[in-house]
């Protein structure tokens, strides 16, 4: 089966499962009755439910049938990311594209923030801030959810080889001054001076 007709067969059987409303713990369609919705032959279908069933989004029950399972929201991206970045190249790359996504995040807060969300981050400020709430606040800010869902797999995977990053509490503040005034100039300078220039 090549890789095109394989992602076929796996967005088809999302298709399917949004059409028939299922949910978590809700039976899925038998492998034989997928094959005539879908149009393919068994073993293709087979092949794709068996990586659903790796990835943990489905688990077959002996004499029952296959079912939906619980799974977290993230989980899925994070077994895609635990393969991709398992290549060197991929693990050099790994801090330059975290960045690039959080001076993404970064513009996109400083464009849409509300003051709820400037609210939001003063009351964050009147407690020690640390880097990972930071951005966690930045990229809701930024309402973009793939993004903060992509910043997430990174971020995790960068603390596991580097640590965690930690900055001086007047990095945060400066950064809520900025934002507040919607300077994406200075925020860019001082997420260049904090993060990029200091690792």
């Amino acid at each position: 089966m090549t890789s095109k007709v394989y992602m076929e067969i796996l967005q088809q059987l999302y298709r399917i499962i949004e059409e028939d409303g299922l949910s978590a713990g809700d039976k899925i369609p038998s492998e034989r009755e997928l094959s005539e919705r879908l149009k393919a032959g068994r073993s293709s279908v087979r092949e794709a439910l068996r990586s659903l069933e790796f990835l943990g989004i489905i688990e077959t029950r002996r004499g029952e049938g296959t079912y939906l399972k619980e799974f977290g929201e993230h989980q899925l991206i994070g077994l895609l990311g635990m393969f991709i970045l398992q290549e060197k190249k991929a693990k050099e790359d790994l801090a330059e594209t975290k960045w690039l996504i959080e001076e993404i995040g970064l513009t996109l807060a400083c464009e849409r923030r509300t003051e709820v969300h400037l609210r939001e981050l003063q009351m964050l400020l009147k407690q020690p801030l640390d880097y990972e709430t930071f951005f966690h606040w930045v990229l809701k800010a930024g309402n973009n959810y793939l993004l903060e869902r992509i910043w997430r797999v990174l971020n995790d995977f960068y603390q596991w080889q580097h640590g965690t990053i930690s900055l001086p509490h007047s990095f945060y503040e400066q950064m809520h001054q900025s934002l507040e005034e919607s300077d994406l100039e200075k925020i860019r300078a001082l997420f260049a001076e904090h993060v990029k220039h200091s690792r």
